[in-house]
């Protein structure tokens, strides 16, 4: 068997296709296997690192505010259909598998057109643009979400939930002992904060104007993930100097840190959201103003409607979000709902049904 995944832009699009071709090479190691995505994005190296070998489309995506770039987009758009149809024909796949993005676009409209059988995968609440309009032309969409059939047709749909890395939830060690791996006390209640590879502004900002009252609560400990991009300005603030803070440019073992949380907080991406269920934590989630048609708020908003998480809106996070989160922890009945409940949302098998469906 012959397959194509394409798609990427985000880690959001990105590690759920790479957890779709593991779980493939997993049940049938004679696939072939190989993915498209956007030149100069970061698909181009990651995917290599995971060990597929991958093709970049020159696409681009097209800015909602007017820029000289979309004059090119025409012209790239052209260059990428026919690139793909190129792609197609050497490859000859049986099946296109598209996670989103622009970069998917070209190959499943193109996969479409040459008679190859075609799957979405769309992790968000809220379909992107691309899913969109290839939702009418593909076989199966597999959705992480309920009333997707706002964008899809409903009997393509099939509810799976998100993939993710396959250990993130296999716990070996109690949460004592992961907060002394971590170097923090293992009996005092632990928030983990994660803004993302990158970081979250917002989140760093709530952090700094909480250090008098962080000060005042040495029962309570923090390990602060702010994002290599802010690393340098944070690092040397009075909030990173504070015995029960911990600040990291990134998180190098998220297993671990997930097994020490008692409460997370984090933006609101879908894979994030996926992850989170699984580990079932109690969980803040503070989503970005700054996506596509507001889809992070949707995606918590998902959670919040069960009453398996807490929203607090990044307009508020920097004078609300610490103490929201505390009034939280020291709620038992609270944490133990939130817990709970957002343990009933987690998908483990999501890989292994979109691989069904892709096979099927």
């Amino acid at each position: 068997m012959k397959i194509i995944i394409s798609g990427g832009g985000t880690g959001g699009h990105i590690f759920p296709a790479i957890a779709i071709a593991d779980e493939i090479k997993r049940q049938r190691p004679d696939t072939e296997i190989l993915f498209v995505g956007a030149e100069g994005k970061m698909e181009m190296e990651r995917v290599p690192k995971a060990g597929y070998e991958i093709v970049g489309l020159p696409v681009v995506g097209f800015q909602r505010k007017f820029t000289l770039k979309n004059l090119l987009f025409p012209f790239k758009l052209a260059n990428s259909l026919i690139k793909a149809i190129t792609v197609i024909r050497k490859f000859k796949p049986d099946v296109v598998v598209g996670v989103g993005g622009y970069a998917s676009g070209p190959i499943l409209e193109m996969g479409m057109r040459l008679g190859v059988k075609g799957v979405i995968q769309e992790q968000n609440s809220y379909a992107g643009v691309t899913n969109k309009i290839l939702g009418r032309k593909v076989h199966k969409v597999c959705v992480a979400y309920e009333g997707m059939d706002a964008f899809f047709t409903k009997n393509k749909i099939v509810l799976t939930g998100n993939p993710v890395r396959a250990d993130i939830s296999a716990v070996t060690i109690s949460p004592e002992h992961a907060k002394i791996d971590l170097g923090f006390d293992p009996n005092k209640k632990l928030i983990l904060l994660i803004g993302g590879s990158l970081g979250a502004k917002t989140l760093n900002e709530a952090m700094r104007e909480a250090t008098d009252f962080l000060k005042n609560r040495n029962d309570v400990q923090v390990f602060w993930q702010c994002g290599k991009i802010y690393i340098d300005e944070y690092s040397v603030s009075e909030t990173a100097k504070l015995e029960n803070v911990k600040i990291s440019a990134f998180v190098d073992d998220m297993k671990m840190a997930y097994t020490a949380a008692d409460i997370v907080i984090s933006r609101a991406g879908a894979l994030s959201i996926s992850e989170l269920c699984l580990v079932a934590k109690p969980c803040i989630f503070v989503p970005s103003p700054n996506v596509s048609e507001d889809h992070q708020t949707k995606n918590a908003m998902a959670l919040v409607n069960k009453e398996a998480a807490v929203l607090v809106k990044d307009i508020d996070a920097k004078s609300d979000l610490l103490i929201k989160t505390i009034e939280i922890l020291d709620n038992s009945a609270k944490m133990s709902q939130l817990a709970q409940n957002i343990a009933k949302l987690g998908k483990p098998n999501a890989a292994k049904e979109i691989v069904a469906e892709i096979f099927s």
